[in-house]
């Protein structure tokens, strides 16, 4: 028997969004580098993002993977969806967020896509609205999945049966 704990390092379902180059300038011209977002999941509703700069762009990936990692945080799912419809916002990218039954699939592109795919939402209907900008539409997403209230403790909240705030479809199968 050994000394030590062996730490084993949960797996992640990593995604990179975006790879832009930015330039910075300086005195005798520009200086370019890297830019790439990435964000991180279990598939469980536990997601993180992060962005990685560097003068290479398997550097940049590293840095971008090491901090999406880092900065992991749970959101309320219900089952394969989402308790609720709602919209974030971040500068000018506003992205809305609708759940859907089961079977629906994730109607969704890009950066949205991405995120909604590595925290494990299977059916949802999203639509991105307002600026194209992909880390920001990134953000935004993370803004609007930060904002859902899991639907047990809304009722406690409310003074109401949990089964009230279910989504329609799960309502009339629970009457």
């Amino acid at each position: 028997m050994s000394d030590y704990i062996e730490f084993i390092e949960p797996e992640f379902d990593e995604r990179v969004v975006e790879i832009a180059r930015v330039a910075k300038v300086v005195k005798g011209g520009r200086r370019f580098s890297f830019r790439v977002t990435v964000v991180a999941g279990d598939n469980k509703g536990t997601i993180g993002m992060g962005i990685g700069k560097a003068n290479a762009v398997p550097d940049a990936m590293k840095k971008a993977t090491e901090r999406a990692r880092k900065n992991m945080q749970k959101v309320n799912l219900y089952k394969t969806t989402i308790p609720h419809e709602v919209l974030g916002q971040v500068s000018g990218a506003r992205v809305l967020l609708r759940p859907a039954s089961e079977g629906t699939g994730v109607i969704s592109a890009g950066g949205v896509r991405a995120v909604l795919e590595v925290a494990g939402v299977h059916d949802i209907l999203t639509k991105s609205l307002g600026s194209a900008n992909m880390l920001n539409v990134v953000m935004a997403t993370f803004d609007a999945l930060h904002q859902l209230k899991d639907a047990r403790e809304e009722a406690i909240l409310r003074g109401k049966n949990a089964d009230e705030l279910l989504p329609y479809w799960d309502r009339r199968q629970h009457a």
